[in-house]
């Protein structure tokens, strides 16, 4: 990993959080992350705020639309955007969806991909020539999905045949994960522990809504769970410590709750026992 990414624990920035979070420090949070297409373009008092933000506090973006699993041509201008958004505002890292979102219209959803090897020769391509326009790594998340798509490989099997062959990093998100595991019948910690710990650039963790007893929705719209906590717990422990990042997309409480559920990540981080390839031991 570069010697200038971020560590620590960070919050997702969403514009209902923007006042509350004019005040925060590194006392609060080590980094920030924000959603490049809901700012590439904005001024004014939001653009300010943004501004003074990423000027104190460390940042990354986490992609939302570009469409990494379609068949649909990549989007060069929205790159191109991103690209001098990144530049702007000094970001450390820049991720994006393993899925599929726009092949016929911007659909907002991130749709489940055919878990095969075709899939993985087809992505793998498109990450490397966004890899190329941007000028810097791409960081793929794993996604929460609703449906499976036939393919020859496990989940856990795909991710990994992605990153190896595009050469990327590996935003691991372990809620996602957990969200899975229900939906799917599969044991997330050996998940996790399938995961390339060299690739693990970050982790994300968030809440969730059981819909019924056999579907659960990655709604980002409520406090972390204990057995959510336990796998990034046990992710530290297989995989050593990584920055990982609180998301909290909606119903949010005050300020004071969140910034509780960051130190939970910090607490965690802290009791963990370092391992090989630990950021900690970099001195990151």
């Amino acid at each position: 990993m570069q010697a200038d990414f971020v560590s620590g624990a960070g919050l997702g920035l969403r514009r209902g959080l923007l006042d509350a979070l004019q005040d925060c420090t590194l006392a609060e949070l080590d980094f920030l992350e924000v959603a490049p297409e809901n700012w590439i373009g904005v001024g004014g008092r939001l653009g300010k705020q943004l501004r003074a933000l990423s000027e104190r506090l460390p940042l990354l973006c986490h992609g939302l639309s570009l469409n990494l699993g379609g068949f649909a041509p990549l989007d060069l201008e929205l790159l191109k955007a991103i690209k001098a958004f990144l530049d702007q505002h000094g970001v450390r890292g820049y991720s994006e969806h393993l899925s599929a979102c726009a092949d016929h219209g911007q659909l907002y959803d991130l749709m489940p991909l055919p878990f095969s090897e075709e899939s993985v020769v087809r992505i793998a391509e498109r990450v490397r020539r966004v890899q190329d326009v941007l000028e810097r790594p791409l960081i793929i998340e794993n996604v929460s999905a609703y449906a499976q798509l036939p393919g020859e490989l496990d989940e856990a099997g795909f991710v990994r045949a992605v990153l190896e062959r595009a050469d990327c990093q590996l935003l691991l998100d372990v809620n996602n994960v957990f969200v899975n595991s229900r939906n799917f019948a599969f044991d997330p910690a050996a998940y996790i522990a399938a995961m390339p710990s060299a690739r693990i650039a970050y982790l994300h963790v968030a809440g969730h809504h059981e819909q019924t007893a056999d579907l659960t929705i990655d709604s980002h719209g409520a406090p972390v769970i204990d057995p959510v906590w336990a796998l990034l717990e046990q992710a530290y422990a297989v995989h050593g410590v990584r920055p990982t990042l609180l998301e909290r997309d909606f119903n949010f409480p005050p300020i004071a709750e969140l910034y509780a559920e960051v130190a939970q990540i910090r607490r965690l981080q802290g009791a963990a026992e370092p391992q090989p390839g630990d950021l900690r031991s970099c001195g990151i």
